[in-house]
């Protein structure tokens, strides 16, 4: 079973729709407990870091969250506040789980801020992309990136290259949304449902 933290942002509903489809059971949840003894866990998210941080923090969440040792997936903003810090909110300190700083895209000519629509993925290394081809196309809608380092799971290219996905440990990130990328996040999710 996959528990989605139900903590007040994120788009519940077609991460759920997903899972569906594939056949998977979920729940959604902000309960600690039921956080604590799943078998893989979801972080979801779409809004700005520093409210998300600080509903983390009002549930309970940020330390079981740092502390689990089953397969944890974040997804967009999910995937940010696994990072170290982000500049969105004035500097919001987030998780840590991976050593990332998340940046707002440089405006630059030719780039348009959010970033909305389908990109390609390269330089894929992890268990999540098993089956996945390098320069598959994923579906992404944010104005904040994480860095390139060793934990970059996939790379993608935007007026220069981000992370578009993360791995670390049972840690992993999608800045993009699987559960909108067709046949290719439904393989992602696929093999987290196997991790």
């Amino acid at each position: 079973m996959v528990t989605i933290i139900d903590y007040g942002t994120g788009n519940l509903r077609s991460v759920a729709n997903a899972f569906e489809r594939l056949g998977a059971a979920y729940c959604l949840t902000a309960d600690p407990e039921r956080i604590r003894r799943s078998e893989r866990v979801l972080l979801p998210g779409v809004g700005e870091a520093a409210t998300a941080m600080e509903r983390l923090r009002a549930a309970g969440l940020v330390e079981l969250l740092r502390g689990l040792t089953c397969p944890v997936l974040g997804i967009c903003l999910g995937m940010q506040l696994l990072c170290a810090e982000s500049e969105e909110g004035g500097g919001t300190e987030c998780l840590g789980l991976f050593p990332n700083r998340v940046r707002r895209f440089a405006q630059q000519s030719g780039i348009k801020v959010p970033h909305v629509g389908w990109n390609s993925i390269h330089d894929l290394k992890s268990p999540l992309y098993r089956g996945v081809e390098a320069g598959a196309y994923v579906y992404y809608v944010h104005s904040y990136a994480a860095e390139v380092n060793g934990c970059t799971a996939a790379a993608t290219d935007y007026g220069g290259r981000f992370s578009g996905s993360l791995w670390r440990d049972n840690f992993y990130g999608c800045q993009f949304h699987p559960e909108k990328s067709g046949e290719v996040g439904r393989r992602i999710l696929s093999n987290f449902l196997s991790l």
